[in-house]
């Protein structure tokens, strides 16, 4: 198979086939590249993931490939803090660590395939059979892939664990696929210890970084046999394994790669059962699709979670792409987090990343603030760069690149020219935005039990709002949902997204009530998304809804919450947003996390009453401060033509962190819309007397 000519696509990107006149729904959409196929691999001979391995290691050889940094020393800085508590100023201390960074330091492919080798021995050596899952319970590194490589080797499941996971939910990730095995860092160990004692699976604990002996000790003692072993122990131990010995386990297609578990916005986190061909299926349809435009010697960022699919699925293409990786640590991206180093984006240089609409929001609005704080002259020469690159005017577009958008590109490293987000949807403002200012963006569309795979958005293509064509390896249709009047005889064509094909998980584990559930996985091989969908005229895919955010108000007609939030999030001044609304409701209301820089800066400028420096909390219980965010989402929300019924009647605005810790949102930085509205219920209800 060869990878698609760049000037293939024409004005329509996917192509109908399959039955004609179904009552209910679209005919079936496939990419246009594979209209008369579905792709199932790259190419004869990659059939699991053990064969990425070999052929990444056989092909790039002793090329660099995964970077990581060394934390040299921490920095602790305490700082004096003014703030307005109650209408009085105080002044309190807070200290604040910084790391000390290596630089980048490298293993070739090859050095990568002999570790994944030796974590497969030494695991076959301690026992670890076919018909065991290893949990891997880590933040993203090399040291996870290696892991994840070495038991793809002998067959052996992994099942992940968002780092970011309490102690309830690593219990429930460890007990529910009965895991022998776990993989984790030494500061996570603690958490480890306190759950060990209700996994009566659990007989080996492996980890990297240096470690508590004390914690060492309370998991061994935790009962009889439980053996306690740093990574490179591991490795020692499998280096004197016989290579026939670890190749006699090697997988295939049809075997569990990773029970990975999704992040569990409507409930407790659901294990998706990804087999070797469904993971060998989504990088074929990327390499397929999108192969011209990711080079061997373009530089990956990875510091997204690996136990979420999307960077799990993305790393793996990449690696066998042959791409050097750099490994960070969201807490170190940026210089100003760092001391005595560059923070590890610029230290990296990528010319490619992925994030999710919370990161790209954040980017955007931190490059905004800091050129609202360099003085009007600056702002107007940055905003009339903009308005040329947006205008598209021959020759002055270049001038802007070179001479004012280059320094804020700079930022980044100054090589960045792809940018993949997904997870959920982006604002078109955010998405022009960062394209024009600092790197194209390809929105994306996917889910756990699609390998991560369902939509792209091709770099051949221009616009914005799309999710872009469906992936090679999968077809998709839309069916009627007819209480909101989605129907396939709308136009355009619109109903809830139905995806099939090579990279769909065949189900979740140790979960036959789904599984059997017609209205989740149909008989003919569909997995109903619960979004809501619309062609394009392009060919492209818009999602307009999500199902279960759907809420009729007073007046008897629907709103998307999940889109209005979208949207809203876009505003400078909100940070993060979950939007409110109930049936007795005439319009919505918005739980806020306001922007604080934003927010200062526009106090500043507007006047607007509180006094410099006042806490967020004082600020967010001003009702000056709440009229002026809620005007400025109205803005934003008439500018992007909403109806009456979509716009906020009032804000609830909040100083409060959302973490995956506290409840208020997914590892995967979803929003936990029930919580959120359970923790400000006194709030919301006053909202609604006062709008």
């Amino acid at each position: 198979m060869t990878r698609l000519d760049p000037h293939f696509y024409g004005k329509v990107g996917s192509t109908e086939v399959g039955p004609k006149d179904v009552k209910g729904e679209t005919r079936i959409r496939r990419n246009t590249v594979t209209k008369d196929e579905i792709v199932t691999q790259p190419w004869e001979g990659i059939d699991t993931v053990y064969d990425i391995l070999l052929y990444a290691a056989r092909t790039h050889g002793a090329k660099d490939a995964y970077g990581s940094r060394e934390i040299i020393r921490t920095h602790e800085e305490a700082k004096e803090i003014k703030k307005v508590v109650g209408g009085k100023e105080v002044t309190e201390t807070k200290t604040w660590k910084f790391f000390e960074l290596s630089d980048y330091k490298y293993m070739s492919f090859i050095q990568v395939k002999e570790a994944a080798f030796e974590v497969a021995g030494g695991l076959l050596e301690l026992g670890i059979t076919k018909d065991d899952v290893v949990n891997v319970y880590a933040a993203t590194s090399a040291n996870w892939q290696l892991m994840s490589y070495g038991c793809s080797i002998i067959s052996t499941p992994t099942a992940t664990a968002y780092e970011t996971l309490g102690e309830s939910g690593l219990q429930h990730a460890l007990n529910e696929p009965e895991c022998v095995a776990i993989f984790t860092n030494a500061d996570l160990l603690k958490v480890v210890a306190n759950v060990t004692a209700n996994v009566p699976s659990l007989r080996l604990v492996i980890y990297d970084g240096e470690a508590s002996p004390s914690v060492i000790e309370k998991i061994s003692s935790v009962r009889e046999g439980i053996k306690v072993l740093t990574l490179d122990q591991l490795r020692e131990l499998g280096r004197g394994v016989p290579e026939e010995r670890v190749t006699s386990r090697t997988p295939v297609p049809s075997d569990v790669a990773c029970i990975m578990y999704t992040s569990g916005t409507t409930g407790p986190p659901k294990g998706a059962v990804i087999t070797h061909a469904n993971a060998i299926a989504s990088l074929g349809g990327v390499y397929r699709y999108l192969g011209h435009h990711l080079r061997q010697e373009d530089a990956f960022l990875a510091y997204l979670p690996l136990s979420h699919v999307l960077e799990w699925i993305v790393e793996l293409c990449l690696f066998f792409i042959g791409m050097r990786f750099g490994y960070a640590r969201v807490r170190t991206l940026m210089d100003n987090s760092v001391r005595h180093c560059l923070g590890d984006i610029r230290a990296f240089r990528p010319t490619i990343m992925i994030g999710v609409p919370q990161v790209w929001e954040m980017i955007r609005k931190g490059i905004e603030g800091k050129v609202s704080a360099s003085g009007s002259f600056r702002k107007s020469m940055f905003n009339g760069a903009v308005s040329i690159k947006r205008a598209g005017v021959p020759g002055l577009s270049e001038l802007a690149d070179s001479v004012v958008l280059n320094q804020v590109r700079s930022a980044t490293g100054g090589r960045l020219r792809l940018a993949l987000t997904g997870g959920a949807a982006l604002s078109n403002e955010t998405q022009e935005f960062l394209s024009l200012a600092l790197v194209q963006v390809l929105p994306g569309y996917g889910m756990t039990e699609t390998c991560g795979m369902s939509a792209v958005f091709p770099p051949e293509f221009s616009g914005l709002g799309s999710v872009g064509l469906p992936v090679p390896s999968m077809e998709i249709k839309l069916v009627d949902v007819p209480e909101a009047n989605y129907f396939a005889s709308n136009n355009p064509q619109q109903g809830e997204i139905w995806v099939r094909g090579a990279s769909l998980i065949k189900g979740y584990y140790k979960r036959d009530d789904l599984n059997n559930d017609p209205n989740i996985f149909t008989q003919d091989g569909w997995f109903r998304t619960g979004d809501v969908g619309q062609w394009n005229p392009d060919g492209t895919l818009r999602i307009i809804d999500r199902i279960k955010n759907l809420v009729k108000l007073q007046g008897g007609e629907y709103i998307a919450l999940e889109r209005l939030e979208s949207i809203y999030k876009s505003c400078n001044l909100v940070s993060n947003i979950c939007v409110h609304a109930h049936a007795d409701a005439k319009q919505p209301i918005a739980i806020i996390i306001p922007h604080e820089q934003q927010l200062q800066f526009a106090l500043e400028t507007k006047s607007v009453g509180p006094p410099p420096h006042s806490s967020m909390q004082d600020l967010c219980q001003d009702t000056r401060v709440q009229e002026l965010v809620l005007k400025e989402c109205l803005a934003v929300g008439k500018k992007n033509g909403f109806k009456s019924i979509e716009l906020l009647q009032a804000v609830v605005l909040t100083a409060d962190e959302w973490t995956p810790e506290s409840g208020l949102v997914t590892a995967a930085q979803k929003v936990q819309r029930r919580k959120v509205a359970e923790r400000y219920a006194s709030e919301i209800k006053s909202a609604y007397k006062l709008g």
